[in-house]
Order: structure tokens, then C-alpha cells, then sequence
């Protein structure tokens, strides 16, 4: 989610411009203005009057408010719930990470077949599955945007390892891939047998997409280094990759004369046919194979842990909860992506619009005179503009400027993963029993280390009437209390 006014952030450029709706209704405005001029013009200059009755405008007017009233709010709930949902991603991976990093122990001495693994196997184990709890995010990602495939720069690093063939470690002529790997997309992309792997996979990706979109500065910010460096037997398709920015998409008329130019060429289809299609910003209906193959290897993990006795209950329902949690967020994110307005509503409405605003010149000409053009292009550009925004925010994944930042949401979830994999978990006698340590401040500042030299059994220093033990610790805490209360309070 953008953070700030995305159109004055930073370096402006024309491209920022899109986070309005301007360009996108500017061209029905200018006609509604342009129709508004016409009929001012018309009465003005000539003896007809082309003036009419304003029984139905305030009726109109009124519905038409109303019913895009409910269209904006109603997109509105869908990113607003799609925001929800990324909330529930990242909750679900921070907990699943913290009990397989603090609950999974490393030392397995005594734990059946799991015995006979060495500490660096289980810490590799388990860093392997938090990993695994990051793919599932950039997965979720890619799925929102229709992107299909694995093979992405920020996602191919982080599952590479899993298996891949059904009937075979290492794949044969009768191997079948596991759905995991089936990549939808034509096999253009692939090399020869015999090609290199080391040549294969993120830089020669990069060096064929040298002509990308991309400005310095958005080259500059690279989060992939971050990832593992591994070979693909395919180049690796950019992390982030939104529609390219043309013309059409300032000047939107130019599209019906584009579409009548393909209608009439054969050849014009023909060609596009075999060209690679620019991705639409509202993608086409996309399983979620993907994410769901992913939770299912972290599922098999957790059966295994339980199975061999390394998740006690209480945590192995809490970590099949977190589960079970990120599988319905899917589910939740797959009906908000996937299920649209329905058209026949949309095209009523825009029609009703329309009509409305092409009529309202003739209705309020009696009234405001040449102050009806200026008064017809503001109600246009208010009535449109909402109009445009529901339809934009109805689905939040895509790549617009007022999109959810899902790029960010899944490097934050990277970081704090790696957070947490950074946490030694030692014992807690190791730091509590600190000479910086002062539990029982405010009302008694010695520290963890004076107390514990001191006498066996605790006494406040300036209690002497207490008799020392659980007594004197419980007078030390409400005076710990009063003291807080008198100083925190103005």
C-alpha cells in the first residue's frame, strides 16, 4: 500500500500521473464538455432554444449518487479486505517461523530415527522450512498477479530443492513432473541439453531482459541478492514486471482505432497472435496450485515432527492452526481476485451515467447560461472519477500505483524471518542473572547478580520490619507499583 501522495513522491514523472484517475476519463469529460459547448451555443447564438424540463435531474441525480456511492464503497471492502488478508500472510508466517526456530529442538538425542541426525543437518532443516514459509508469500504474489510458473527471480531460489519428478529423483523419459513444476507458458525459453547450467538462470535472464522498463534507480534496489544464487535449467522471469506504459494508456480513444486496425488486418492478427501479448493489469482467472503445493510440504514436515515426537501438542496444533490460517487467507484472496463485479452491472451503470451526464447540459442551460459548460465538466469529472476509482481498487494485486504493495509485504516478511532465524535461543540463566539486569526496579535498583550473591532468602533494604522471603518480595513489587504510579503520572 502506498505509503504517501505517490504523484509528488520523489522525482515526478508522467508515469506517477497514473495514480489519478484523470488520464483515464478525461476523454469522456472533454466530450460531455464538449456537448455542454453545443448546446450553449446553439441557444445562445442562434433562435433555437435547446433547453428542456428539469423534473428528472434531482431524481436522477440522487439515484446515480447512490448506486455509485455503493460501487465505490463496495471496491473499497475489497481492498480493504485484501489488505486484511496480506495482514493475516504475514501474522501466520511470523508464527510459524518463531515455533519451528524455537520449538523444533536441535538436539534430538533420544528421538527415535531422528537420533541419527547431526545438529548442523536439523538447523539446515529447519532454516530450509522457514524459507519454504517465504516462498509461500512470493507464490501467494505471483498468483494474485497471474503470473504463472515458478520461475521467477525472488520465488525459483527458494524452492528449487523440492522434488520434482513423481517416479524418479532424477527424471527419465518416463518421468512425470510433479504439478509443482508444470509450467503453463510455451518452452521457447528452454536451452539445449547440453547447455551449461552455471550460463543459465538469473544473469542471463537479466542480460536478456536489458531492455526492461526499469529506471537507474529502481535497478539499483536489487532485494534478489539477497536470495540464494542457484542455476535454472530456464532463465528466470523478473521478480516485478508490470505492464509497459504506451500511449493508449494516456490517450485512451486511440485504442478503438488500434482495435479496428486489427479487425481489418488478417495479417495484423497474425502477427500479434505470435508475438508475446502484453499482460493485462486485470489478469485472467489463475489457480493457486502453487501456494497450496507449498503449505503442503510444510505440512509433511510438521506430520514428520510429530511423528518422531519433536512438537509437543499444544505447539503442533498451534503450528497446524497457522496452517490451516495461510491456506483459507488463500482461499479468501483467490474469491477477491478472481471474482469481479459483474459486467452487466457495470455496463448499466456507466451507461445510466453517461446518459445523464449527456442530458444534463439540456436541463440546467436555463439556469446557469454559459456557466453550464464549466458547471457540465465538473460533474463529469466528479461522477466519472469516482466511478473509475471503484473500478480500479477492485482488485488491489495488480501493478497501479493505488495497488496493495505486495513486494513490500513479502520483503518485510523476508526480513523479519531472517530476524527470527537470527535469535540463538539460549538458556535464560545465561543473560537473567546479568549485572544489568535490575528486575525489581524501581522500588529496589540492585541487580540480578547482587541479589542472587546476597542472602539465600530475599529482603528489601529498606524494609527491615519484613521478615525476609516471599513476603519481602511481595512488599518490593507494590512498591515497585506506587512508585511507577507517582512518576508516570503528571
Amino acid at each position: 500500500m502506498v505509503s504517501a501522495n505517490p504523484l509528488f513522491r520523489g522525482t515526478w514523472t508522467a508515469k506517477k500521473f497514473q495514480a489519478t484517475v484523470i488520464n483515464d476519463i478525461w476523454p469522456e469529460v472533454l466530450f460531455f464538455s464538449l456537448v455542454a459547448t453545443m448546446v450553449v451555443l446553439v441557444s445562445e447564438k442562434t433562435s433555437h432554444d435547446l433547453g428542456i424540463a428539469n423534473g428528472l435531474l434531482t431524481v436522477l441525480g440522487t439515484v446515480l449518487g447512490l448506486v455509485i456511492s455503493f460501487r465505490t464503497s463496495s471496491a473499497y471492502e475489497r481492498y480493504q479486505d485484501g489488505r486484511k488478508m496480506w495482514t493475516n500472510i504475514i501474522t501466520g508466517s511470523r508464527n510459524l517461523a518463531q515455533q519451528i526456530w524455537i520449538h523444533i529442538p536441535v538436539d534430538r538425542t533420544g528421538k527415535g530415527a531422528a537420533a541419527q541426525t547431526t545438529m548442523l543437518q536439523n538447523v539446515i532443516e529447519k532454516k530450509s522450512m522457514i524459507n519454504l514459509t517465504l516462498a509461500f508469500a512470493v507464490s501467494v504474489k505471483h498468483f494474485l498477479r497471474g503470473e504463472r510458473g515458478v520461475y521467477y527471480e525472488d520465488l525459483y531460489p527458494l524452492i528449487s530443492y523440492l522434488p520434482r519428478y513423481a517416479n524418479g529423483a532424477l527424471g527419465g523419459p518416463d518421468a512425470e513432473k510433479l504439478p509443482l513444476w508444470q509450467d503453463d507458458e510455451d518452452d521457447q525459453h528452454r536451452r539445449h541439453i547440453d547447455t551449461p547450467a552455471t550460463e543459465l538462470g538469473r544473469e542471463q535472464s537479466r542480460s536478456e531482459s536489458s531492455n526492461s522498463t526499469r529506471g537507474e534507480k529502481e535497478k539499483a534496489f536489487d532485494p534478489e541478492k539477497a536470495l540464494p544464487q542457484v542455476a535454472s535449467e530456464r532463465p528466470l522471469k523478473p521478480a516485478r514486471n508490470p505492464p509497459t506504459t504506451g500511449l493508449l494508456d494516456y490517450i485512451p480513444l486511440l485504442r478503438f482505432f488500434k482495435w479496428i486496425a486489427r479487425s481489418v488486418s488478417r495479417r495484423a492478427r497474425a502477427k500479434q497472435s505470435k508475438e508475446h501479448k502484453k499482460r493485462k493489469a486485470y489478469s485472467e482467472y489463475v489457480e493457486s496450485h502453487i501456494p497450496l503445493e507449498i503449505i503442503l510440504v510444510l505440512s509433511n514436515y510438521t506430520a514428520m515432527c510429530m511423528r518422531n515426537g519433536l512438537l509437543q501438542p499444544a505447539i503442533a496444533t498451534a503450528v497446524t492452526a497457522n496452517l490451516t490460517m495461510l491456506q483459507d487467507t488463500v482461499s479468501n484472496l483467490e474469491r477477491i481476485c478472481n471474482t469481479p463485479l459483474p459486467f452487466a452491472y457495470q455496463a448499466h451503470l456507466r451507461m445510466s451515467l453517461w446518459l445523464y451526464l449527456f442530458f444534463l447540459p439540456f436541463q440546467i442551460y436555463k439556469q446557469f447560461v454559459w456557466i453550464t459548460i464549466p458547471g457540465t465538466a465538473f460533474a463529469s469529472f466528479l461522477l466519472l472519477g469516482f466511478l473509475e476509482i471503484g473500478q480500479e481498487i477492485e482488485n488491489p494485486f495488480n501493478y497501479d500505483l493505488n495497488d496493495l504493495d505486495l513486494d513490500y509485504f513479502c520483503l518485510a516478511i523476508q526480513r523479519e524471518l531472517h530476524l527470527i532465524t537470527a535469535y540463538p535461543a539460549p538458556d535464560p540463566s545465561s543473560f537473567i542473572f546479568s549485572p544489568l539486569n535490575q528486575p525489581f526496579a524501581p522500588a529496589d535498583r540492585r541487580s540480578a547478580k547482587d541479589l542472587i550473591e546476597g542472602d539465600s532468602a530475599y529482603r528489601h533494604p529498606e524494609a527491615s520490619d519484613v521478615a525476609p522471603g516471599l513476603d519481602s518480595i511481595r512488599r518490593t513489587l507494590v512498591k515497585g507499583w506506587k512508585d511507577v504510579e507517582t512518576l508516570t503520572r503528571q
